[in-house]
């Protein structure tokens, strides 16, 4: 390791027994999102448990909530939230335009013969999806949706932290270049030409041994480290301290989407955008995507966090105009 920046350890692989006959397709990706799922039942179980989520219908007669409704709630959030996250991030983040004139491939785990999982997860097509989730069971259930939607907002991100570090386990989702000391050099990044002079200036800057000719992987910032700290436990910290005093039905949920849209809107600056999409609003037109050169090159996740912040904010306004109308009883 130099002092200047840290080279991905070699022996993480994506796969949890790599090269093992039958085991190579059990992923660190997919265990990350069943300790992502389990953590978060954890919590709505501990919500659960404190009488949050036992309400009054409209005839009086208190609704008890039993594990069976929790179970049944999550399985059902979550099943639309794979469906909402596999949705959107083949149609809206992939431009090769293979999904949508062969949509089965969207649900189909395999790539040319070979066990690949369902590669590429959408957080926002999650959100979505997730949302849509609750609000069917609600419905069928007849509990109510803002009380719900608070108890699990409040329990998703400390599952999410899990999430990210799935990411950064596959080598994915890494971020953009640095002179940091943290900076780290992940395996699949892109790599430029050492013959550019300011790929000689750099390496030279974080005294990194680069070859005359031939292609260098430059340090990035480890962002999904970055995200898991922020959009997971930071975030949740803040959730949890509000989750016995707020307000009113429905603040929970803003404040996680507008607490994670502005915590994701200001990483993505740290983060890579997609290659085959780059800034939607390009500021600097000649920048690279590699390099955070002006902060009004705005990334396609930057765009929905801005959308997911206006949203949250009119969610909770309505929510707040709601319950203060059935207080007084109109």
């Amino acid at each position: 390791m130099n002092l200047l920046y840290i080279n991905y350890p070699s022996w993480i692989k994506p796969e949890i027994f790599p090269g093992v006959p039958f085991l190579g397709i059990l992923r660190w990706y997919g265990l990350m999102y069943v300790f992502a799922f389990g953590t978060a039942y954890f919590v709505l179980k501990k919500i659960f448990k404190e009488g949050a989520l036992n309400s009054n219908s409209s005839n009086s007669i208190e609704q008890k909530t039993t594990e069976d409704d929790l179970s049944s709630f999550i399985i059902t959030g979550i099943i639309f939230l794979l469906i909402g996250a596999r949705i959107f991030s083949t149609l809206v983040y992939d431009t090769s335009g293979k999904y949508f004139e062969k949509p089965y491939l969207i649900f189909w785990p395999f790539d040319g013969g070979r066990f690949t999982g369902l590669a590429g997860m959408s957080y926002h097509g999650g959100v979505i999806g997730g949302t849509l989730g609750m609000l069917v069971w609600c419905k069928t259930h007849k509990r109510p949706f803002l009380k719900w939607a608070d108890a699990m907002c409040t329990a998703i991100p400390l599952g999410y932290t899990f999430g990210r570090l799935g990411n950064f386990l596959n080598g994915e989702l890494y971020g953009r270049i640095t002179k940091m000391p943290w900076g780290m050099i992940f395996p699949y990044a892109e790599k430029f030409s050492a013959s550019l002079e300011w790929v000689k200036n750099f390496a030279n800057e974080i005294g990194m041994k680069i070859p005359e000719a031939g292609l260098v992987n430059l340090p990035r910032h480890p962002s999904q480290l970055y995200e898991a700290f922020f959009e997971g436990i930071v975030l949740f910290l803040i959730l949890w301290a509000f989750h016995k005093k707020k307000p009113f039905d429905g603040f929970s949920s803003a404040l996680y989407l507008v607490g994670y849209g502005t915590f994701r809107f200001f990483l993505e600056y740290f983060r890579m955008p997609d290659a085959d999409l780059g800034f939607r609003i390009a500021h600097d037109k000649a920048a690279s995507i590699s390099q955070n050169t002006s902060l009004l090159n705005i990334s396609t996740g930057q765009v929905l966090c801005l959308i997911m912040i206006a949203g949250g904010a009119l969610y909770g306004a309505a929510a707040w105009i709601w319950g203060k109308r059935r207080r007084e009883g109109r």
